[in-house]
């Protein structure tokens, strides 16, 4: 990817201050901005390097932005994406990182003033924990950005686009917004349900005996609550959908268990097992 010169990224937690320490550690981008709605959270992601310099001021963080990141919670990009296109260069790119696509490329695409074009992005990287403290230049590295062009995306944009995610070390696959949201209700959303789920099944008293397994299976759990209550109701039909397939899994091992069938449950187990060890490390 060519050496970009003002690269603006809103919210700076853990992806926005990961992909600035990437940009400043692969020296791809001249200044990387880094724009957010307190200063302490803006002092944070200078201290560890990820953001060369820091404002409060959105227009003015993005008024000489040659491309603008918006990594903030999903109820709050397409606000971001407006306000930027209304304050950036003439005809500047703007892409997101959003856990949810449909609604918010519905919003954007094509719609934008002066020239400014949206083009939706989602690096699938990152854990429970947020804010700059845990950013890492390496975050991307052999990870899925997804990117979810449409009919109005321009070729030069998705190369564009394409080239800087790759060259932060990810790997892109390319999806509708519609294919992006099905298929992340399954493999991202559903997880963080069930682990859910599983902390609030165990109650306190078991805490003390709790092992490995509860530990690693419940681990989603500490996200951020408001950020994922955004993320499923923005995505529900499918978060909906993939709870109906999740509960027909634990039914048919309810049922196995309930009539003691040895067959039954070792089909379920060797099944289990084999795509989990599909999935790879």
């Amino acid at each position: 990817m060519k050496r970009l010169g003002n690269v603006a990224i809103v919210g700076v937690g853990l992806i926005g201050g990961s992909i600035g320490l990437a940009l400043r550690k692969l020296d791809l981008a001249e200044n990387v901005i880094g724009i957010g709605r307190r200063q302490v959270s803006l002092r944070i992601a200078r201290r560890v390097g990820a953001i060369t310099h820091t404002t409060i001021d959105l227009a003015k963080g993005v008024s000489q932005a040659e491309l603008v990141v918006i990594c903030t919670p999903v109820d709050q990009i397409v606000e971001h994406v407006r306000t930027a296109a209304q304050h950036c260069p003439e005809g500047t790119l703007i892409t997101d990182a959003g856990s949810t696509k449909q609604l918010i490329v519905r919003a954007l695409d094509g719609g934008l003033p002066r020239g400014c074009r949206f083009l939706g992005g989602h690096p699938i990287a990152g854990s429970e924990k947020t804010g700059a403290n845990y950013a890492s230049a390496d975050l991307f590295e052999g990870r899925v950005a997804v990117l979810t062009p449409t009919k109005n995306t321009r070729a030069e944009d998705y190369d564009l686009l394409d080239a800087f995610w790759q060259s932060l070390g990810s790997v892109v696959v390319r999806l509708s917004p519609e294919e992006h949201d099905k298929t992340l209700a399954t493999t991202s959303h559903l997880p963080h349900m069930v682990a859910s789920a599983l902390a609030n099944t165990v109650t306190e008293n078991y805490f003390r005996v709790a092992g490995a397994g509860l530990l690693d299976t419940s681990r989603l759990a500490g996200g951020d609550p408001v950020l994922w209550k955004q993320i499923l109701l923005q995505n529900r039909e499918n978060a909906m959908a993939a709870l109906e397939q999740y509960h027909g899994q634990l039914s048919a091992l309810h049922t196995a268990l309930r009539t003691s069938d040895e067959a039954a449950l070792e089909r379920i187990l060797t099944t289990a097992k084999k795509n989990r060890d599909a999935l790879g490390s």
